[in-house]
This record gives C-alpha cells, sequence and structure tokens, in this order.
C-alpha cells in the first residue's frame, strides 16, 4: 500500500528528516510516535503528498502502486482527491458551511454529482451518529462532533489511505475513546489503511504496528 524509500527533509540546514524507510501494508493501522521535533508531522505530510521531500538519490514513495515523486502538481493534486483521506486535530472545518456541506465538499472538488454526493454524505454522517446534525455549522457542534465530520469528510471519495495527525488531540477522554475505537471500525467496515501521528499512548498501542521517531528517523 505505501512503500517509502529513503526520504529525506531538509529546511535550509535543518536536517528533518535523514533517510526513512517504511512499509505500510493495505488495511494496516500504523501509529507513528515520538518526542515533539522528531519529524512525526513532517512525515506524514510528506506521506499524504502534502509536502514533497528534498531531492535526493533513490528516493521514491509508492502509494497504491503509483510513483507519486514523479507526478506533476495537477495530477498529484488528483490522485490525493481520489485516494487520500485526511484528518487534523484542529478538524478544519469551513465554518460558513454546515456538517453535510462540509462532508461534501472533496466530493465536488473530485467533479462528483450534486445528489449522488449529499446521499453518500447523509449516508456517513447517519453511520457516525451525525443525522440530527447535518445542518448545523461546526460552531454549533460540540469537539467530538466536529472531529466525526471530519472524519466522514475524510471517508467521502472511499480513500484508500486515512492520515491523520494528532486526530484526538484536542478532545476530551471520552470523545478521544470513542474516535479511536471508530478507527478500528471502519477498517472493519471499508478496509481502509490508517497512517496515525499521536502523543495518545493508549491509540498508539492499539494500532497494528507502533512506530517510534527519533531525530528524524525511524528507530528499529
Amino acid at each position: 500500500m505505501i512503500k517509502a524509500k529513503n526520504i529525506h527533509k531538509y529546511y535550509d540546514k535543518l536536517h528533518v528528516l535523514k533517510g526513512v524507510d517504511l512499509h505500510i501494508e493495505k488495511g494496516e493501522i500504523v501509529s507513528i510516535v515520538g518526542a515533539s521535533g522528531a519529524g512525526k508531522t513532517t512525515l506524514l505530510q510528506i506521506l499524504g503528498t502534502l509536502d514533497k521531500p528534498s531531492l535526493v538519490e533513490e528516493n521514491s514513495l509508492i502509494i497504491n502502486n503509483e510513483e507519486v515523486l514523479k507526478m506533476n502538481d495537477k495530477i498529484l493534486s488528483k490522485f490525493r482527491n481520489q485516494h487520500l483521506g485526511f484528518i487534523f486535530q484542529f478538524h478544519q472545518l469551513l465554518p460558513e458551511f454546515t456538517a453535510l456541506e462540509n462532508v461534501c465538499i472533496p466530493a465536488y472538488i473530485g467533479g462528483k454529482e450534486k445528489k449522488e454526493t449529499e446521499a453518500e454524505a447523509k449516508r456517513l454522517l447517519e453511520y457516525l451518529g451525525l443525522s440530527h446534525r447535518i445542518g448545523h455549522k461546526p460552531n454549533e457542534l460540540s469537539g467530538g462532533e466536529q472531529q466525526r465530520v471530519a472524519v466522514a469528510r475524510a471517508l467521502i471519495n472511499k480513500p484508500s489511505v486515512i492520515f491523520a495527525d494528532e486526530p484526538s488531540g484536542n478532545l476530551d477522554t471520552a470523545s478521544a475513546e470513542n474516535l479511536h475505537k471508530l478507527f478500528f471500525k471502519l477498517r472493519e467496515e471499508f478496509g481502509q489503511t490508517f497512517v496515525i501521528v499521536t502523543h495518545n499512548e493508549e491509540l498508539a498501542n492499539m494500532a497494528d504496528r507502533k512506530l517510534i521517531m527519533i531525530d528524524g528517523a525511524i528507530s528499529n
């Protein structure tokens, strides 16, 4: 599903990622942990094609059997929209839109029809226990509800991989626990692969595999 080889990232003279290699199987839930500044979010953004690694010899990033580092920006944007989903700590919902409208946005970007998209968005929101909140805007939702809307948005295009960056970092304990259980339920229902950066030890230890980053590299 994901094969990364020799991933480096420099910011001027700061060497943030130092030759990361990893292989993540389809349907696997992998957590990435480590101290602040270890390079976790930078790695997640590169794996999710939101950022590009620094150019070095023999680096590659293959997702769904596609070499994404060789794609131009237009093709990469289309690939990202079709195959990848994202959940962030601060849900990034657009405040002027309802829950339903927020969920639909990635599908609209992908050129899908409104009727089909709204039906799928309603199905997802109902699945996530939010059928009674579809017309509410983010400021009318609790933190846990906002994050579930963000999960529905990540799922709307049926992506192969979900990338989550501190997804429960802004939630209370009960909401965080519910979100963690939801990831595993989604994997069982839809077969998605999850790559999760987290400081939450409970979530990290629930994963199929826990990768520890130390100073820009994955510790063996």
